[in-house]
């Protein structure tokens, strides 16, 4: 019985960490993700210039794909750069 109590608050545990984070872009109800916004774009970029991850950030899939695409999209037009030094 012991075995069974300890397991059950072991999951309990794994499920508090797992706590997914909202997306923020969601609550202030954005529609759109602008490629000419660079000081918005940087907050999702790593000192490397690397896309950080949905996992990360917390962003949902639909507005991860459009940050994604606005930061290429900015890359191409040489508003941000592809390594930062």
């Amino acid at each position: 019985m012991a075995r069974k109590a300890k397991e059950k608050m072991a999951r309990q545990n794994n499920d508090e960490k797992k706590k997914r984070k909202n997306c923020s872009l969601c609550a202030d109800k954005v529609e759109t993700i602008d490629y000419k916004d660079a000081a918005k774009l940087k907050r999702y970029l790593t000192e490397a210039g690397k896309i950080i991850p949905r996992r990360i950030t917390g962003n949902c899939a639909k507005h991860q794909r459009m940050i994604a695409t606005a930061i290429k999209r900015a890359r191409e037009a040489a508003i941000i750069d592809y390594v930062f030094d």
